[in-house]
């Protein structure tokens, strides 16, 4: 008969070096040894199944593969030299100073989350955090949501819960966010009917007037933060439809999502980005945005407006699946003091890093190359364009100053991954086939960790 492949391969697993070894040299990666056995066994699973096993070095070389980028998943700091300030993909805003002793403070004590020092009885959560915000935000009242999506689905599942089911906006703002998630998306898991007007490029005030009928439960807004539109394009203005908001006796609702509070425009050569306070100013009910973009806090999302408004949605059962922890909070409460005492340009990185001036940029970029000059690559000193990413000013983009690498005996798609691959990892990008980092977006105190990144990579 025939021999069994099946059974060759079991019979070839059979004489692997026992497990416990291979744990035990696996174990350097500094992953918890449960993590790492379950690692091996779906690994020693999978072979077999295989009709051909490989030899015992390829066995241990892929297992060394599949726990090392098990260990990469852990979230950990990383050097971000892309460019751009509010990365997604990177953790959005770093919080700065202030923020980072408020968590150590916060985490590794008990605290006031809900108990009121005043009476010793138990207290409101984030009454301080929800009146400081208001104050910023130029409103009645505010409350806040774990995040921004979070924030519209509970405002639409309030405005929806009755008879009236209807949802207008434009044709124009059924946007996709980041995460491939949609507007129209979001707002039908809410319950909301879609009452679509205008068209992609054009909506007219007329447009909405006539959407307006016994269903109509709300008219939203959305903000077009992640892309623009030109050409044959039109839209009313928000104080138009607010006029007629009014004049229906309909609430209205804008989604910010970047969470500028700030003048954008006054930081650095880009484009102005709407503040909650001006578009509540202009007649809108209800705003939603994002604490981790702009505004430089944790993730969050920020509803302020009409204080009746706020009321009723902190009444809806749905809301405590929505609250925030006790970090959340405390990191917010921080960021948005650094803001009420005039301290946030300088307090919040990402406000920090707009700032920056290219002059400074500079002179770090020199330094650090001259700590390159003995690697054996081509260094020079490039123009860069940042970008304030997190779909926030999409047309803006700001001059900056990057590190552009050439190495000598090593391609530089390899390049780059030895660098994601170390301690701290490094995240550039390549231009015109050569790696470069963009240092708006590398914190001063990186410079060091930057360079001895790069020696690594070269086995110095």
């Amino acid at each position: 008969m025939p021999k069994r492949k099946p059974a060759r391969a079991k019979k070839s697993l059979r004489n692997l070096p026992a497990v416990e070894t291979v744990l035990q040299w696996l174990g350097e990666t500094g992953l918890a040894r449960p993590v790492v056995t379950a690692v091996v066994r779906r690994r020693l699973a999978a072979l077999r199944k295989e009709k051909v096993v490989p030899r015992l070095d390829g066995i241990l070389a892929g297992m060394r593969s599949a726990v090392d980028a098990l260990r990469r998943a852990r979230i950990q700091p990383v050097i971000n030299g892309t460019g751009i300030l509010v990365h997604t993909n990177l953790g959005r805003s770093p919080f700065g100073p202030a923020v980072v002793e408020t968590l150590r403070n916060v985490a590794a004590n008990y605290n006031n989350l809900e108990f009121d020092l005043t009476t010793g009885e138990r207290g409101g959560r984030a009454s301080y955090l929800e009146q400081s915000l208001a104050l910023l935000c130029g409103a009645q009242a505010a409350t806040v949501t774990n995040n921004c999506a979070a924030a519209l689905v509970l405002i639409l599942r309030h405005f929806t819960s009755g008879e009236r089911k209807e949802v207008i906006i434009s044709r124009g703002e059924l946007i996709q966010i980041g995460g491939g998630f949609r507007i129209p998306e979001i707002l039908e898991a809410s319950g909301a009917r879609l009452r679509e007007v205008g068209t992609t490029n054009k909506t007219s005030t007329g447009d909405y007037a006539r959407a307006v009928g016994k269903q109509t439960a709300l008219i939203l807004k959305v903000h077009r933060s992640n892309f623009f539109m030109g050409g044959f394009v039109e839209s009313p203005s928000t104080e138009e439809i607010a006029a007629l908001a009014k004049k229906k006796n309909v609430p209205f609702v804008e989604d910010l999502g970047s969470g500028a509070v700030v003048d954008t425009d006054k930081l650095a050569d880009i484009g102005h980005e709407p503040t909650p306070a001006e578009v509540l100013r202009r007649g809108v009910s209800l705003v939603c945005f994002s604490g981790d973009k702009l505004l430089g806090g944790p993730q969050a999302g920020i509803i302020a407006g009409k204080a009746k408004r706020v009321a009723a949605l902190k009444k809806e059962p749905f809301f405590r699946a929505l609250r925030c922890d006790k970090l959340i909070l405390s990191a917010l409460e921080t960021t948005v003091d650094l803001y009420l005492k005039g301290e946030a340009e300088k307090a919040v990185p990402a406000l920090a890093m707009l700032r920056a001036s290219a002059t400074d940029l500079h002179v770090r970029a020199e330094l650090i190359k001259l700590a390159l000059e003995a690697m054996p690559m081509k260094t020079r000193i490039v123009e860069g364009r940042s970008q304030v990413g997190g779909g926030t000013l999409p047309q803006s983009a700001i001059s900056s100053v990057a590190l552009e690498m050439l190495p000598l005996d090593i391609p530089v798609p390899e390049f780059a991954a030895r660098l994601r691959a170390g301690s701290p990892p490094v995240i550039g990008y390549v231009a015109a086939g050569r790696f470069q980092v963009d240092l708006r977006t590398v914190f001063p105190g990186q410079d060091e960790p930057l360079f001895r990144a790069i020696y690594k990579v070269f086995g110095l």
